[in-house]
């Protein structure tokens, strides 16, 4: 395994685009050309992410989920893109998004299909890792549908990470293994940052606030557990952003993009960027919250309290900073006060003995010095989050 201890990616959370939730499985070309899993849709996304500041912003990665491949492999028993929606193949499609300054990522499944009855890597990792190495792929988001046992799934992540690190070419590896595993027994998460870059917990993310709020609580219960493997190199990954889709809120958006900078999460939008409002556009690309979010420290937000309006989380920053995200989850009546002590942060030594506030969400602002037995009063709207810089 010492190979795969370190592949030297992944030292901030990755950032880019996925097809998945906006898109699934469209295959119908003909019927529906701009919602089609298709070469010309990686094309559009990638020109978008050049030109309209996403590249700049650190979003770095395009990247292929479920149902980009034929439904079988060739006669050299290798992957193969379906030859109607991808008629150039990922070769060129990886090509064509390099010159953008862009990286792709491609996916595939340890089982013998993919979610989508695609054909899997099973029994194939080699062979797979060597394909993906030669089209110049960079990121590989590996599911795990349809394998036999958990022993199998295992043997495959791990078999897979060594494959790739083989190939001599860096490819980030995002896993779903503790997932599938979590049913049956507690995943071993060291082990599993020995392997992957960045690992899924939680089911998938849906375009809702019950979708959102229910990843929220769960990672505040398995806390105690997931924070502290995350680091660089390792990630915790709450899902896809859905800002800019038809599901949230603008607060709810707020929320998101708050939330997922206080908990280190790889930040991959599923969105339409031919069809984005102005305002979800500038959420997405905030470079304060990025900044929180890309912190070189690498330690993952934590919930230190709630109540039952409010939870109260903060995230170690580099520079002795923390960032602090008051949000209100109650769905009813108009904005709440929430008023803490600021001696509750970083365990009484984040304002001690002083302290700049600077707000980062919903709005920038500067909010002043403050003393370590300072209180702080924060209004936040409904399912709102107050994002805050200490």
């Amino acid at each position: 395994a010492a190979l795969a201890l370190d592949n030297g990616l992944a030292r901030t959370p990755p950032m880019g685009w996925l097809h998945w939730e906006r898109f699934l499985c469209g295959t119908d070309c003909a019927a529906e050309p701009r919602r089609c899993v298709s070469e010309q849709l990686f094309v559009e996304m990638a020109d978008r992410m050049a030109a309209e500041g996403w590249r700049d912003a650190g979003y770095e990665f395009i990247c292929i989920d479920d149902c980009w491949m034929a439904p079988t492999r060739d006669k050299q028993g290798r992957l193969q893109a379906d030859p109607q929606r991808f008629p150039g193949g990922i070769r060129r499609l990886a090509d064509y998004v390099h010159s953008k300054g862009l990286k792709l990522g491609i996916y595939s499944d340890v089982g013998n299909k993919t979610c989508a009855g695609f054909p899997g890597s099973y029994d194939h990792y080699e062979l797979d890792a060597q394909t993906f190495a030669s089209w110049g792929v960079d990121l590989l988001k590996f599911d795990g549908c349809n394998s036999d046992s958990l022993d199998l799934l295992a043997e495959g992540y791990r078999r897979m990470s060594l494959a790739l690190n083989q190939t001599g070419r860096s490819i980030v590896y995002s896993c779903e293994w503790p997932f599938y595993l979590r049913p049956v027994q507690q995943p071993n998460y060291t082990e599993i940052k020995q392997y992957c870059n960045h690992w899924r917990n939680f089911y998938d993310v849906y375009d809702s606030w019950s979708s959102i709020k229910s990843i929220l609580d769960w990672t505040a219960l398995h806390q105690d557990s997931i924070v502290k493997i995350a680091g660089p190199g390792g990630w915790n990954d709450p899902d896809m952003a859905m800002i800019g889709n038809f599901g949230l809120s603008w607060d709810q958006s707020v929320t998101q993009m708050a939330m997922w900078a206080i908990m280190a999460a790889p930040l991959f939008m599923s969105n339409d960027l031919r069809h984005i409002s102005p305002e979800a556009k500038c959420l997405l690309q905030n470079k304060e919250v990025i900044a929180i979010n890309q912190d070189p420290l690498g330690k993952q937000g934590y919930q230190l309290t709630k109540d039952k309006n409010f939870q109260l989380w903060e995230r170690p920053l580099s520079g002795r900073a923390y960032a602090v995200a008051v949000l209100n989850h109650q769905e009813i009546g108009g904005p709440q006060n929430f008023t803490f002590s600021l001696t509750f942060l970083g365990n009484g030594l984040a304002c001690n003995p002083a302290c700049s506030v600077r707000q980062v969400l919903p709005a920038s602002r500067d909010w002043g010095v403050y003393s370590w037995i300072s209180t702080l009063s924060v209004e936040v709207n409904p399912t709102g989050t107050v994002l805050l810089k200490v």
